[in-house]
């Protein structure tokens, strides 16, 4: 199987991610997050939820991974490792409050002449717990331990032509899925039996490639839900005269395009209709603002000026950069579309444009996922921007 990219990929990935470690000051860095283990060498497994680690020396030696006995043969599979680093620790470490897999790490780093100088780890992350900082502490008390959280996202912002190309693959198959999601909603369909559909299509893919489980499960926001942007689905029916919004990513390789729609199951009130005017022309507005250079906040600008004319705010940001990654969350965790901040846009840079308005008691949604290009913005999702209507 191998891993997704060329070996110089990987090779270009290591280098950038090193300047940025030269700049901290690190010796050392132990890569946690699961997006940043498969960016940096290419592995693929659902084997974080146990403590796992790849270990980024400062010096041009190759990285070494260091997990559960069971999971290193999806290592020798899906990266360009060599077995000399791929190590593991036995299968007693595994939830037992005797023992802990950071100690089997910091043993590993001092046999490697590793357990000293300052050694940066992800403490933000999701899948780095204190106790894992606190075991490594007391088991290497000659090192400096240094918060590097989103040294390696901040590498990951601008993508490669080939992590672009990826990205339009994961962006035909949202193309398919948004489709299908918009056909199963239907009065007194349950959503549950929606969701079910809309899964089928993001695994399924395209005749051309299939699909990846996206890091977040289909966003379907029904009725007096639609108002809230984070609600799970039920097992209640579709409802005449409400609003569905309908948040989905394709994801091929791990890497992710999102879009969103909204369908009105009977006649839209005009409220809804002003409001989807509104979202579609500020969307065309951030989307116009984009370029190199421009920094991020610009890009919200735009949209708050445009939506304004409408009478209307939105006090959440409106976008965030994205990529590779694994559950929970899709977003890379770094430059977001909103005021303050400064992050300069750059050609391959790419976002999640997502305009979502919740209002008291319902909502609307419309997103785009779009790249920074040399004059602009491409959007990848290429899908109809239009309140759907179905009575």
């Amino acid at each position: 199987m191998g891993p997704a990219f060329p070996q110089s990929e990987y090779a270009d990935r290591l280098a950038r991610t090193r300047r940025r470690m030269a700049e901290a000051g690190l010796d050392l860095l132990l890569v946690s997050a699961p997006d940043n283990m498969n960016y940096l060498c290419g592995y693929d497994a659902w084997s974080f939820y146990v403590p796992q680690v790849l270990v980024v020396p400062a010096a041009d030696e190759e990285p070494v991974w260091i997990g559960r006995g069971m999971d290193s043969v999806s290592t020798r599979i899906t990266t360009y490792l060599s077995d000399a680093s791929i190590l593991s620790y036995a299968d007693d470490y595994v939830e037992n409050p005797a023992k802990h897999p950071m100690a089997h790490v910091a043993q590993v780093l001092k046999e490697r002449g590793w357990d000293g100088g300052r050694i940066g780890y992800e403490g933000d992350a999701y899948f780095f717990a204190a106790r894992w900082l606190e075991v490594l502490r007391g088991n290497l008390p000659e090192a400096e331990f240094v918060d590097a959280y989103l040294l390696v996202n901040w590498v990951r912002t601008v993508k490669s032509d080939a992590e672009i190309e990826v990205m339009r693959q994961a962006a035909r198959i949202v193309e398919h899925t948004m489709w299908v999601a918009i056909d199963a909603v239907q009065v007194g369909r349950r959503q549950c039996d929606a969701a079910a559909r809309i899964s089928y299509a993001q695994i399924e893919g395209t005749p051309a490639f299939g699909g990846d489980s996206p890091a977040n499960p289909p966003s379907i926001l029904s009725g007096e839900n639609s108002a809230t942007p984070h609600a799970a689905w039920t097992d209640e029916p579709f409802l005449p005269d409400t609003a569905t919004c309908l948040e989905l990513s394709g994801c091929r390789r791990r890497y992710h395009a999102a879009m969103s729609r909204t369908v009105y199951l009977g006649k839209p009130p005009p409220q809804m209709l002003d409001v989807a005017k509104a979202t579609g022309e500020g969307l065309e507005a951030a989307l116009e603002t984009v370029k190199p250079g421009v920094v991020c906040e610009d890009v919200d600008a735009a949209w708050k000026q445009t939506i304004a004319r409408y009478g209307l705010e939105k006090p959440s940001r409106i976008g965030y950069s994205i990529g590779v990654n694994y559950p929970p969350n899709w977003a890379d965790h770094t430059a977001s579309l909103r005021p303050g901040d400064k992050t300069v846009l750059e050609p391959n840079m790419t976002f999640h444009l997502m305009l979502g308005m919740w209002m008291h008691g319902w909502g609307f949604e419309m997103s785009e996922t779009f790249r920074v290009t040399e004059t602009g913005a491409e959007s990848l999702t290429r899908f109809p921007r239009q309140l759907f209507v179905k009575d």
